[in-house]
């Protein structure tokens, strides 16, 4: 609407506070534009008392103003979506992106902006930014226009991203099991100097073996969506945990599991020296690992 009518008078409201009174006045048409929009959120919280308001609106809307309603899914609020599609209101499904299928919706959002984006990279940036949708969009919006039209690579997304990613206590975790100790140390360093709290690096650190220790006990020959779901992870970080088992055996893994129970033991309470525990755990995971393969 704004690319049709620079001056067209925009309102966003949340549907729970939204009543009959305020419904109609925002639906009239402006005094100072010549269109206007309303997008009302959180359709699912809409008072009773506004459905009637609202289908008896859609049935007969104002030809200068586009009401746009979002329903976040799910039943609470599923009578006054059917009433709208009865009423023949234009509808869009949007389904919620998997985890697992963060990386290909990434290197998608690059291509759309023009450009290209390997999946290594995308996953390095999903680990900077997270999983919000409209973050990671943006962000690779703005990497795709940085490249100046060369691909996205792993450096690209550490030289724009390195503040971020490189303190987060999963980076630690997987530097850690691993086997490359030194990179650990350094980043457990600088997260702790950034703010990222203890007890976040121990949880990293025990969900990270966790996780090859169920790879480790998994049927053999399952297909890697069966086993991701075994292990309870997305299917690209199947081949992840199979590249840090190696070089791990059994005893290894209880050895590494116990030391960082009780590093977090220690940074909750248990000793005086949070970060001292930490890189004391990171240690013994370095010093758990052997030369037996168990993947």
């Amino acid at each position: 609407m704004r690319e049709a009518d620079a001056d067209a008078d925009v309102a966003q409201v949340d549907a729970a506070g939204l009543g009959p009174g305020a419904l109609s006045e925002l639906t009239s048409p402006s005094l100072f534009a010549n269109a206007r929009a309303v997008v009302v959120r959180g359709l699912e919280s809409l008072p009773a008392e506004t459905g009637d308001a609202l289908v008896a609106y859609v049935k007969n809307p104002q030809p200068d103003v586009a009401l746009l309603l979002v329903h976040r899914g799910g039943q609470k609020g599923r009578a006054i979506v059917d009433k709208l599609r009865k009423a023949r209101v234009r509808t869009v499904e949007c389904e919620a992106v998997k985890s697992s299928d963060l990386p290909s919706f990434v290197m998608r959002e690059a291509h759309a902006a023009g450009g290209r984006i390997s999946e290594e990279a995308a996953r390095m940036l999903i680990e900077a930014v997270g999983s919000d949708l409209r973050a990671l969009a943006g962000a690779t919006s703005q990497l795709v226009q940085d490249a100046g039209g060369a691909p996205v690579t792993e450096e690209v997304v550490g030289r724009y991203f390195a503040g971020r990613a490189e303190v987060t206590s999963f980076a630690v975790a997987d530097a850690a099991v691993s086997g490359r100790t030194s990179d650990a140390l350094e980043q457990l360093r600088w997260a702790l100097r950034t703010g990222v709290a203890p007890v976040l690096v121990t949880s990293a650190l025990a969900s990270g073996l966790r996780s090859l220790a169920k790879l480790a006990g998994a049927p053999r020959g399952l297909r890697d969506a069966d086993l991701a779901r075994e292990v309870g992870v997305p299917p690209w970080k199947v081949r992840i945990l199979r590249g840090q088992l190696r070089g791990w055996s059994t005893e290894g893994l209880a050895r590494a599991i116990r030391a960082v129970a009780r590093a977090d033991a220690e940074v909750k309470g248990a000793a005086e020296d949070a970060e001292y525990a930490l890189e004391r755990a990171v240690l013994e995971i370095g010093r758990a690992r052997s030369n037996r393969t168990l993947s």
